[in-house]
């Protein structure tokens, strides 16, 4: 009985295993059909040419970036650390060493500001009203 058992078990695997294999050889045959071949191949070159457009877009941008930066540099707009820091000196940032002629000092924001700023239509509505607590900066309204 046990020789039956062992010997049904071992044609049922072998079937399993050889209908298995037929399926995985049909699938790789299909695959490999000179029109799928063209197929993903066309796939391959699309995806690679997106990525060539995407690394040469990327570059063009920072190009431009680069370019602003040493346009305004020439223009004065902007001045690096690099200018300001004595011959030997050493620039960290969070504690790491940076070169200094890569950090930028930009002007602030609030020394450009201006009370010409606020829109007209809201000092419209404050005149409207009487209300003047908007052009006293301290005063809680």
């Amino acid at each position: 009985m046990k020789r039956i058992t062992w010997f049904v078990g071992g044609v049922v695997a072998g079937a399993a295993g050889a209908g298995y294999a037929k399926k995985k050889v049909r699938s790789a045959t299909a695959q490999l059909a000179p029109v799928n071949v063209v197929k993903s191949a066309g796939a391959r070159v699309r995806d690679q040419s997106r990525h060539v457009v995407g690394a040469l877009r990327e570059g063009r941008a920072a190009m431009h970036a680069r370019e602003d930066e040493l346009k305004t540099r020439r223009d004065a707009r902007i001045e690096t650390l690099d200018d300001r820091l004595e011959p030997g000196d050493q620039l960290y940032v969070d504690g790491r060493p940076v070169d200094s002629a890569r950090v930028i000092v930009l002007r602030g924001r609030a020394e450009r500001r201006s009370s010409s700023s606020k829109s007209r239509g809201s000092e419209r509505k404050e005149k409207a009203r009487g209300d003047d607590s908007a052009r006293i900066p301290n005063r809680r309204r």
